[in-house]
């Protein structure tokens, strides 16, 4: 197999070079040879256990030798670096940032990139950081009774005004369903409602989703619609006052301690002058154990509600309660950094092919009372360590070859636990315009359990980059699939969505869950634990006795071929028809071809 794999990517390239390559002769065997060597050294080192990771020092040693080609020990090296509790947890605005965006800026100088934007490396992210009271609490008055949530254990709320005290006062409460106004679909929630200065309570998810109905949205598969962020938007250009997502795991895809922990601390988001889209008052989530409590007191059954709200035609349903809160919170204008550095192309450098990752993670939170053993650092391992190691693996890779005809860039984003903004400013000022973007190809999250089958592709159908992504597996002997989960909505929840629904076609894949031993009941099992044991939570450590990097570097090394064509390549991946980011693609295409004129 691995000669199958170095005859057809040398031979892909001399072709490639030969009939397009001005310099054919000189273009073609050096980038070649660097792709043998990648997969050569892929497949010596698949069975090799990456190296222990030293105890001490929190940076990379002066004296590690990082390798051209992708390694598992090279890997494990930066993600052992980022994911250190020297790092603090790489939040945005501390010390932890200043040490990730200095290493990852050493690294790609070492590489030999050139500064992505413009002359720096750094693309200042100007954002509002707003940290919630965690005394905080949320009143529900409903039969004359008082019902007292307390912020973290019953209940999660947030700001997005930057304004340090917001009252909500005997607010009249309103169940919207699911929350959705989607003409496209016909259906909306928020039909002869006026939310102005209510509390709207909402579910998690599409309509389609709890009912099991195939034909309502996706079923349950989960549209943007589903998506908390989206619903939070609404709200807002509804004009409410508040809005409430009832928590479900099954819907959510995640328990309430993930939503616990990412509410608590500091929460960031970009200034009003920079997003000015509507913003709720207050925003937040509440367990479904005292949603259903809630109701019930009002005289209202949720399981009732939740089958209403999934079949065509649902009204909103005024709920007979209030609710009243004071939220107070630290506020201040920080700035946070997304990172970028170039592989500058030939005689096509004026287009770009994109790797991105974010580099952020959850920071350190404060201990439990009389806890102080406690640990209090979110590392961040797979999330999003991995994903950061995985572009810098892949820069080291195309940087030793020959120059690509296309430019790449390597795009480390910040604020993406925040909700994928510093990937929105960037999409907002871009270092290279949008419609000279060729694709981007995203990594959160790598596999770190050994070889697979097969390659995740998340939100599989939307573009032609899987078209070509598919063959580079096959040649691996493996294929492509879609997320085990794809309710969970996965393509929403990382920054390459912010690409997509600019118009540019956008890959998130990796992280197959067959893994050859002990398949998908081992995938999937693997897959579980992490959710429940280590996502968002401070036990996502790097670990050298039991992460197996062979299948990492194997995925990596399809997203290396994947890319490295995209950079030798003349055409443009386009979205598939039906996908609806496919008419802002041909919007800013046709407007870039008619400036031509």
């Amino acid at each position: 197999m691995k000669h199958h794999i170095q005859n057809h990517v040398f031979d892909q390239i001399r072709d490639q070079s030969q009939n397009r390559h001005p310099h054919a002769t000189r273009i073609w065997r050096p980038a070649a040879l660097a792709v043998l060597g990648l997969i050569a050294t892929s497949a010596c080192t698949a069975d090799r256990p990456a190296a222990a990771a030293p105890d001490a020092a929190a940076t990379a040693a002066p004296v590690y030798a990082f390798k051209p080609a992708l390694d598992p020990a090279d890997f494990a090296e930066h993600v052992r670096v980022l994911a250190s509790d020297a790092f603090g947890g790489r939040a945005p605005g501390t010390p932890g940032e200043d040490r990730t965006v200095d290493y990852l800026q050493t690294q790609f100088e070492r590489i030999g990139l050139s500064p992505g934007n413009g002359d720096s490396y750094v693309q200042t992210v100007p954002m509002q950081e707003t940290t919630a009271d965690p005394a905080t609490t949320l009143r529900i008055e409903v039969a004359g009774q008082t019902r007292t949530l307390a912020f973290g254990t019953d209940m999660v709320l947030g700001t997005r005004t930057g304004q340090p005290e917001v009252t909500l006062a005997a607010s009249d409460i309103v169940f919207v369903g699911y929350g959705v106004d989607a003409p496209e679909r016909g259906w909306n929630d928020y039909a002869g409602l006026d939310v102005k200065g209510k509390t709207v309570v909402m579910l998690v998810n599409d309509p389609g989703f709890h009912a099991k109905d195939a034909t309502l949205f996706d079923g349950e598969r989960m549209t943007y619609y589903g998506r908390w962020t989206y619903k939070f938007e609404e709200a807002a250009r509804k004009g409410a006052a508040a809005a409430l997502i009832v928590h479900d795991t099954e819907g959510a895809s995640y328990g309430w301690e993930v939503v616990r922990n990412s509410w608590s601390g500091a929460q960031y988001d970009l200034r009003p002058t920079d997003d000015p889209a509507p913003r709720l008052p207050l925003q937040g989530w509440i367990t479904g154990e005292q949603a259903k409590a809630l109701f019930a007191e009002a005289g209202m059954d949720l399981d009732a509600l939740r089958a209403a709200a999934g079949k065509p035609g649902f009204k909103p349903v005024p709920v007979p309660a209030t609710a009243s809160a004071t939220l107070k919170s630290t506020v201040a204008e920080k700035e946070s950094r997304n990172v970028l550095a170039l592989l500058p192309g030939t005689d096509r450098a004026d287009e770009v092919v994109v790797y991105m990752a974010h580099w952020d993670h959850l920071g350190t939170h404060d201990a439990t009372a009389g806890d102080a053993s406690e640990d209090r650092i979110y590392n961040g391992a797979v999330d999003n360590a991995t994903g950061v190691a995985g572009i810098l693996e892949i820069a080291g890779a195309l940087a030793a070859g020959a120059k690509p005809r296309r430019s790449v860039l390597f795009l480390a984003v910040t604020l993406e636990e925040s909700g994928l903004l510093g990937s929105q400013y960037y999409v907002a000022h871009p270092a290279f315009p949008l419609a000279k973007t060729v694709g981007v190809i995203n990594i959160d999250a790598m596999n770190v359990s050994g070889r697979t089958r097969d390659v995740t592709v998340v939100g599989k159908g939307n573009s032609e980059l899987e078209d070509l992504l598919a063959p580079i597996v096959e040649r691996q002997g493996r294929r492509l699939v879609e997320e085990s989960k794809p309710a969970a909505g996965y393509y929403f929840r990382s920054d390459h969505f912010n690409f997509a629904k600019a118009g540019v076609p956008a890959l998130y894949a990796g992280a197959g869950r067959d893994l050859l031993e002990g398949g998908t009941a081992a995938g999937d099992a693997a897959s579980q634990d992490y959710i429940a044991n280590r996502y968002h939570k401070p036990a996502d450590e790097y670990d050298a006795a039991t992460w197996k990097l062979d299948g990492t570097v194997q995925d990596l090394a399809a997203l290396f071929e994947l890319g490295l064509a995209l950079s030798y390549e003349e055409r443009w991946p386009q979205w598939y028809p039906g996908n609806p980011f496919r008419a802002a693609r041909e919007t800013m295409m046709a407007e870039q071809e008619s400036s031509k004129q």
